[in-house]
């Protein structure tokens, strides 16, 4: 059974066991993961349904492709760069074609279950940040005269330092012509 996959922007024809390096995916060596866009599936001539089928590999490695050389040159003018760049890729072999999703389905449950974790942790900092509230409240219901000071304060120090600026070049003194001898 054979399947066209995409991922990283480009197609690619799987089988089981076949080992194809894609751009970089998130994981180690090691790691299992799930190619969901599948486009197209079959065996031999007939073609299968792709609703609802995934493509399991595992991570062989991530590396680096080959080296691609940019040179750029304008004649008569010389101008030359030589720039060079290596495209990371991961290796993925290929486990399994057809492999349902309701594994993918068991694991966002997991993840639903971290987030109900996570909101207890949640409403203890909200607590606090309750209690820091009250504080502003009663700096605020201070008398409006010392407030006013403040802002005046702050703007005329903001002004002094706006009108600070580096004076202007002064353009250079002219040098006096030299005299003619006739």
């Amino acid at each position: 059974m054979f399947a066209i996959v995409r991922t990283g922007g480009k197609q690619y024809r799987v089988a089981a066991g076949d080992i194809i390096a894609v751009e970089k995916l998130a994981g180690e060596a090691g790691d299992s993961v799930t190619l969901d866009d599948v486009l197209l599936a079959g065996d031999g001539g007939d073609m299968k349904d792709v609703k609802g089928l995934t493509v399991a590999a595992e991570i062989v490695a991530q590396e680096k492709g080959e080296k691609v050389i940019i040179f750029k040159k304008r004649r008569r003018h010389n101008y030359r760069r030589k720039n060079g760049h290596r495209q990371q890729h991961t290796v993925l072999k290929i486990n399994a074609i057809g492999a349902a999703k309701a594994a993918k389905k068991a694991a966002p449950k997991k993840e639903a279950a971290k987030p109900a974790d996570a909101k207890p942790a949640a409403e203890k900092k909200a607590a606090p940040a309750k209690k820091a509230a009250p504080a502003k409240k009663a700096a605020a219901k201070a008398p409006a005269k010392k407030a006013a000071p403040k802002k005046a304060a702050a703007k005329t120090e903001a002004k002094p330092a706006a009108a600070k600026k580096a004076p202007a070049k002064k353009p250079a003194a002219k040098k006096p012509a030299a005299k003619k001898k006739d």
